[in-house]
């Protein structure tokens, strides 16, 4: 009875998700949020008699997947791929992939699905076909595809229409060769092949939490987590100076911090499993670049704290030196960073207890991530509750000021590494901006004092902010597309395209040329100048000049004559001299005389 009440529930659910679906599409490619289907012929054509087979392409969104036997699924809503009855096309029983093993939570039980991408085969036959003409025939081919497809958190019924597609029969040309074969028919998996995630689903509650907690205590001596360890010590030594009561609230609002940022870890997995139907997974944020970015450039800034470059209220409260509810509110602050960057590191025990977390319902799975939080934070709390033990901490005196300058430079260290990890494209504007960011806080802090003028602090702190968003504007977007399709220099290309009279246009540019940036985008970035190139069909070669060797430097003074770069050369066919450009803003002349080309025959 719980079984068919469970059953009815999954599918008032499904058919309420699906009350706001759209109308159908159709076509020979079906797309929608959560699957792709698109359809391909074995043979682009076929003969009378002969056999042949259409292939289903099915691409599904991650954590997404097809029930696959109708034994298994709920309410018989296993996927259908149907055929249509044809009198000149006969199709036989359609060949389904090897399905995989999946823990149903909501079921409570494991079924056949069919996840990420797959194929599906719908082997035919054409008949026997007697016609007085020799002309091909076209026979249209609507396959009807049902099912619901389903997340671990909800489930859709949609109407995906007709996958259509037109099979030539032809009568006087032979079947060609075949673009796929078909597999050997599907067999049902096998028990190891059971996923990770279903597994773990079966650990008991109590030993998958106590996991939980040893996986948080792990994270304190994990590398993720050193960069912050100075900074604690730090912090530490300054609270050996100070009461019993201050010391030890102090340590517990890091651990808040630590707590906090485990809070919006478990919000998030609450977000992503409700409105999206996936799950949070354990460092996810630094697969973002913008995230690698700034936590990379907030070690930057800590790093000129360590320097005494600047010392202003929130960075003094980070490493202790403010007091009173500023100095609270900065143990929080390094209790959350301590806890981010302890993120990345995923070894055994951690990526275990997280995965377990995810294969729960969200109340458990919310303790559980908390309880990892409650790991990490633990050493801490008892460390700075305990007088005997802050007492042993070495008075501050000269080491501390030769410590904190090392740690500086560790932290530098740790951003290169992190910003190392942007892609290439994007990784020299972040380091760009990295310099102009630490000009900017020096100028905040270091130009003006405590008893400098109000106005005078506004100016210098003005100028300093949009100093920095101005450099934040020209060196952290991503890099434009490239409009133009520029080829490397080869002498014998740019000889071979002025012998046919083609129009050849060099760049002379260098890596270490900053007059050479501004040409690009001032000139070469310019849609309208790019589209005169494709029309014109002239011919682009980027010329480097970086390194004393290149081809292309040796060219620019033997060949060319040229003593230095920036420079652009455009020959024109008929013309016995090109049209040479030395300075920086010449889009328009260049415009001209693209113009005046003969257009691409």
């Amino acid at each position: 009875m719980q079984k068919k009440t469970a059953v009815t529930l999954w599918l008032i659910s499904v058919f309420a998700v699906n009350g706001f679906a759209t109308s159908p599409p159709s076509g020979s490619l079906i797309k929608t949020d959560i699957v792709t289907i698109s359809v391909e012929q074995q043979h682009s054509f076929v003969n009378p008699y002969s056999k042949s087979a259409l292939a289903i392409h099915f691409q599904l969104k991650e954590n997404w997947h097809f029930y696959a036997s109708a034994k298994t699924a709920p309410g018989g809503t296993n996927l259908k791929v149907k055929a249509p009855d044809e009198e000149l096309i006969g199709f036989s029983e359609p060949v389904f992939p090897r399905p995989q093993l999946y823990f149903d939570k909501s079921l409570g039980k494991e079924l056949e699905v069919f996840s990420g991408n797959f194929t599906v085969y719908l082997p035919f036959t054409v008949a026997d076909i007697k016609t007085g003409s020799a002309e091909d025939m076209v026979e249209v081919v609507k396959i009807g595809i049902e099912g619901a497809a389903c997340s671990g958190f909800q489930c859709r019924m949609p109407d995906f229409g007709d996958l259509s597609t037109e099979v030539r029969i032809s009568f006087d040309t032979t079947i060609g060769e075949a673009k796929f074969t078909l597999p050997d028919l599907a067999e049902p998996p096998a028990k190891d092949k059971v996923s990770a995630v279903s597994r773990l689903a079966d650990y008991s509650v109590w030993f998958a939490l106590g996991l939980a907690f040893l996986a948080g205590l792990s994270l304190n001596v994990m590398p993720c987590v050193w960069p912050v360890l100075p900074l604690i010590v730090m912090r530490i030594v300054e609270q050996a100076k100070q009461s019993k009561g201050k010391s030890v609230a102090m340590g517990l609002a890091f651990c808040l911090g630590i707590l906090l940022f485990f809070a919006c870890l478990a919000a998030a997995n609450i977000v992503l499993q409700i409105f999206y139907g996936t799950v949070l997974q354990w460092g996810d944020q630094f697969r973002n670049p913008s995230f690698i970015a700034a936590m990379a450039l907030l070690l930057v800034v800590l790093a000129l704290f360590m320097f005494d470059v600047f010392t202003v209220a929130v960075p003094s409260s980070i490493s202790g030196k403010a007091g009173g509810g500023k100095g609270y509110t900065g143990a929080v602050g390094m209790g959350f960073l301590a806890a981010v960057l302890s993120t990345p590191c995923s070894f055994a025990i951690l990526a275990a207890a997280f995965a377990w977390a995810q294969a729960q319902r969200i109340p458990l799975a919310t303790v559980a991530i908390m309880l990892i939080g409650v790991g990490m934070a633990v050493p801490y709390a008892i460390l700075t509750s305990m007088p005997g033990l802050l007492k042993r901490v070495p008075r501050p005196g000269q080491w501390m000021e030769i410590f904190k300058r090392t740690i500086g430079f560790v932290l530098l260290i740790i951003a290169v590494k992190l910003l190392a990890a942007l892609p290439q494209v994007r990784r020299m504007g972040f380091l760009y901006f990295a310099v102009v960011l630490s000009f900017c806080v020096w100028m905040w802090a270091g130009w003006v004092g405590y008893n400098t003028k109000l106005s005078r602090k506004l100016i210098v702190r003005f100028i300093a902010i949009v100093l920095a968003v101005a450099a934040g504007a020209a060196f952290l977007p991503a890099p434009a597309e490239k409009l133009i399709s520029w080829q490397s220099y080869d002498a014998d290309l740019v000889e071979r395209a002025l012998t046919q009279n083609r129009p050849v246009l060099i760049e002379f540019t260098a890596d270490w040329c900053l007059s050479c940036t501004v040409v690009e985008k001032m000139v070469y970035s310019r849609k309208d100048i790019a589209e005169l190139i494709e029309q014109k069909d002239v011919l682009t070669i980027k010329a480097d000049t970086t390194l004393r060797d290149y081809p292309a430097t040796v060219a620019l003074k033997d060949v060319y004559n040229e003593p230095g770069v920036p420079v652009s050369i455009l020959f024109i066919p008929g013309e016995k001299e090109p049209v040479r450009w030395h300075g920086l803003a010449f889009a328009d002349e260049l415009k001209t005389h693209l113009k005046g080309l003969s257009p691409r025959q």
